[in-house]
This record gives structure tokens, sequence and C-alpha cells, in this order.
């Protein structure tokens, strides 16, 4: 039974890579923790010895198998964030099956299932807000290129996709379990098939409802975009090329299809790249010459991503996200961050807040920095940990129309993107670099997780990455237009102005609230009640 075991964990591992997008098919997701957890339950009924270090080594085969096999591009940006986040990861999930092995032993498995739900939601929750942050893999998140079958994550948000998955994979293992212990009839098959297949079609059907029911309110409420993809290689030419040759780009690529209608050109992440200081925005040789190039379209809004640095002497002005200089004297605040102009006004700035892993933050600096010295754990981008800022800043148009700028990792965060909305944003601007992980999976995992903050907020989105893919999703998370990856050109389209807000919006990841919740309350329940028996 033993080899048994290792393919059952890696048949778990397989299922989870099957069903992931933007490749997979998610229906395999609704099993694919059912072969795991048989191996788990036959190490616990088991006599064998170290049961606890074998549950921990067979969930792990099962989530390497699976964090590397769907998260491996993270490579071609640096070999040790990949592996980092691969190994930890892993390490992180199997402990959570650990912890429920050991829960089980002592509890009803329906109480232990519970606990392992619960616990579940509450580590993806926790790779929401802690400073080693990686979503990328939460489970809710398996259904982005199936958006017919979610509408309701305007209710539920991610969190209640992960519900989903761990309902089913449950009711599968009974109705298994059922199977083995009376046989493998056509009648009983049917029969243990019915409630699985409700639990699969039931929210699917409601999501049709929704989509085929979610009309626009007001159609003639459009405004006219311009989408901009540069297609500037992050390695060989971003920082290499002078911020006059970019703004010139810019402009070339946009003013042949402006019109006197067109209300926004959006440009991507950090296309301005080479420093400016934040003291200079408004009167920057570059970004004066950039808002003059669309002076003969005085309705015209400009947003985009640019870097900009703040250069000080005085270590009283210094935060924990201030950076020192090699002089061992010059402290700086480093900024990646949305700039937003039009022909009136200052210019407006909004800093990124969601920061990557390690390259744009040093996760837990007082502790690890004694240790790790400058070794950053670097996913992609540039060395510096960034500055940020509390507001979710939403920028007006001279027409009044309120866009959110969200820079390239904040899009994967859904109660985060609720902030912007919270504020008034009526549709919702990514701007991105997603060039450091060449054509694989990345972009493409990365765009498919935006057409999920569109349905959660019903909100339209303008995507501009720097080498694709960019793009214009609708409030149903349906992509309208796109350029493909390596490309250079434009988008032009008319999104919809949105004013609803979704139930998700105004309470957030409430599912995850009430699982911590039930996790404890079915932690301190289980041994309380078993303090009693021995009594």
């Amino acid at each position: 039974m033993k080899h048994s075991s290792i393919l059952l964990a890696f048949l778990s591992g397989i299922l989870l890579w099957l069903g992931w997008p933007t490749y997979g098919f998610p229906l395999l997701l609704f099993g694919a923790f059912v072969p795991l957890l048989f191996a788990e339950l036959h190490i616990r009924k088991s006599e064998l010895k170290y049961k606890g270090w074998r549950v921990l080594g067979l969930s792990y085969l099962s989530f390497f198998i699976w964090n590397i096999a769907t998260t491996w591009w993270l490579y071609l940006a640096t070999g040790f964030g990949m592996w980092f986040a691969v190994l930890v990861n892993s390490l992180l999930m199997a402990l959570i099956f650990l912890c429920y092995h050991k829960f089980a032993r002592k509890v009803s498995q329906g109480a232990a299932f519970t606990f392992l739900t619960c616990l579940w939601i509450s580590f993806e929750y926790m790779h929401l807000h802690w400073d080693f942050s990686w979503p990328w893999l939460n489970l809710g998140n398996g259904f982005s290129e199936y958006i017919s079958w979610i509408q309701w994550y305007e209710y539920t948000g991610t969190f209640g996709g992960t519900l989903w998955i761990w309902l089913l994979n449950i009711v599968l293992f009974y109705a298994i379990s059922s199977l083995l212990k009376n046989g493998f009839t056509i009648k009983t098959i049917l029969k243990k098939s019915v409630t699985p297949a409700l639990v699969i079609l039931t929210p699917i059907a409601i999501s049709q409802i929704i989509l085929f029911n979610y009309f626009e309110i007001n159609k003639s409420d459009g405004t006219e975009v311009i989408i901009v993809q540069p297609n500037i290689d992050p390695y060989e030419e971003k920082y290499t090329t002078s911020n006059d040759k970019i703004s010139r780009l810019i402009t070339s690529l946009t003013l042949p299809v402006l019109t006197q209608n067109t209300e926004f050109v959006i440009a991507p992440e950090t296309v301005i790249a080479d420093n400016i200081r934040i003291s200079q925005v408004n009167y920057h040789p570059t970004l004066q010459g950039l808002r003059g190039s669309y002076a003969s379209y005085p309705n015209l809004s400009y947003l985009g991503g640019i870097s900009l640095v703040d250069v000080f002497k005085n270590p009283a002005q210094a935060t924990r996200q201030t950076n020192l200089a090699s002089d061992g004297v010059t402290y700086y605040n480093d900024y990646n961050s949305a700039m937003f102009f039009n022909q009136l006004g200052p210019v407006e700035l909004y800093h990124k807040s969601k920061l990557v892993v390690g390259i744009e933050n040093f996760p837990y600096k007082s502790i690890l920095k004694p240790i790790l010295g400058d070794a950053m754990i670097d996913l992609g981008g540039t060395v510096a940990t960034k500055t940020t800022q509390e507001e979710r800043s939403v920028f007006t148009s001279l027409k009044e129309t309120k866009v959110a700028s969200i820079i390239c990792y904040e899009s994967v965060y859904g109660e985060y993107v609720t902030g912007y909305v919270n504020n008034g944003a009526q549709f919702l601007a990514i701007i991105t670099n997603d060039a450091w992980w060449g054509n694989t999976q990345g972009h493409q995992q990365h765009l498919s997780l935006a057409r999920l903050r569109a349905i959660e907020s019903r909100r339209w989105i303008t995507r501009s990455a720097n080498t694709g893919i960019s793009a214009i999703i609708d409030h149903r998370g349906n992509i309208l237009q796109s350029l493909p990856y390596g490309e250079q050109g434009v988008i032009s389209g008319t999104i919809r102005k949105r004013h609803d807000v979704t139930f998700y919006v105004k309470h957030g990841d409430y599912i995850a609230r009430i699982a911590i919740f039930m996790g404890v309350f079915t932690l301190l329940f289980g041994y309380t009640r078993r303090r009693k028996k021995r009594a």
C-alpha cells in the first residue's frame, strides 16, 4: 500500500495542475484532493510508524507537483525566487494537511473536514496579507477562464470558489468511500452521483441566470479609451532607453488614432523607467513634452506608469521603507507609480502598494536582513524597497469619469481592488509589465486573473501591458479586445462606466473571516469534546 499512497499523492498533484488556468479544465479541481485524502486516511488507520511524517511527505509531493508545474515560469526572472516560492509554498500547503491529519485522529471525520476547509481558507487569506504574500494559487482563481461558471463571485469573491472546490472534494470522498464499502453497481453509482452533480450544477446554473440577466442600465454612457502596448524588452531596452525616447514612442503610437472624443490614453507600468525626482513631476521637461503632445485634445487624460525617487539627507525623514544609498549618508524613497494628468491642473500620483515579495519589499526586514544581508528573493523587477501609500487613489477626468489605477501585482488581490471601487472608481485600469517571464503561462495567468476582478466589482477593465497581453474586459469578465504578446500597438475602444456596488465590494472577504472563526471554534470544540469523553 506504500506505493499506492505515493501514486495517490502523485495523482492529486497532476489533477491540480491539469485543472489550473489557462490551459486546464477546472472540473478536475473538484476531485483533485480526493486521492490525497484517501492516502491520508490509509496512513491514519494503519499501524505504520511516523504517520505524521508520512502524511507530510505525501502531501508535499502533491503540492510540489502543482506549484512547480503551474509557476515554473518564475525561473525566467530568477532561479532563486522560483525555487523559494515553490518549495516554501508547497511546504505551507503540506503543513495544512499535517494539521488536518493530527486533528482527524482525535475527532469525527465530519469535524476534521470542517477544520481542513476552514484551515485552507485561512491559509489563503494569510497569503493575501502577510509579507510573504503569494496568492497566485488560491483555489478560487482556478475558474478564471470559465467565467460563465462563477458570475456569483460578485457576492462571494474567489473564496466562494475555494469553498466550492473543497465542498465537492469532500462530497466525492464520501461518495467513493460508500462505493468502496458497498460495491460498484450501476444503481449505487447513479445514486451516489446525484449529490456531487447537484453541488456542481447548482452554482453553474445560478451563474447562468446572473449572466443572462445582467443588462447595462445605460448603454449610451460610453468612454473612449486608447491602450498602449509599447513592447519594450525589460532586460535589454527598458532601462537603457531614455525617457524622451519612450515619450516619443507613446505619442507616435497614440496620435494617429486619437479623436476629440478620446477620454483616456493608458500606458503600462513604469513605461517612464528612468527615475525622475518626485518633486519635479509638474515641470520635468519630458513630462511637460508628453503633456504638450496632447494639447490639441483638451478633454484627454493620460494615465501611465512612472519610476520616481525622493532623495534626502535628513534621517528623521526616513521610514521603514526608505533605502540607504551606498555612501551611507544619502536616503531615498523609491516609487513604482501611476501618473495622471490632463491639460488642466497638476500631475496626480498613485504609488503601488501591493508589492512583489523580495524585490519591491524586503519581507520582515528587521528580522531577515541581519541574516540574509542584501540577498533579495527576486521574483522579477527592479532592486529597491518601494514606498507605498495607504489610500487607494482614484483619478477623475475632465468629463468626471473616475478611474482606478491598479499596478501589476495589485490586480491579484480581490478585496484590495474593492478599495478603489468604494472610493468611487467607475472603471479599472490595470497597468503592468509581464515581460519578466517571457511568453509563458505567467502573463496569460495574470491576464486571466483580471477577469475575476471585473466580475467581483462589476467594473470594466482596461489593461495596458508593456509586452502584452493588453485588453479591454467587460463587467462580466469577457475579453472584448486584446493585443497579443510581443506585438507593438494600441487598442482603441469604448468602455462603460458603472456606478453600482456589488455585495462583495461592500463586504470583502467575509467568507475567509467566517472560516477563521469556524476553524478556531472547531478546533476548540474538538479538543474539549475529547477531554469530556476521556473524563
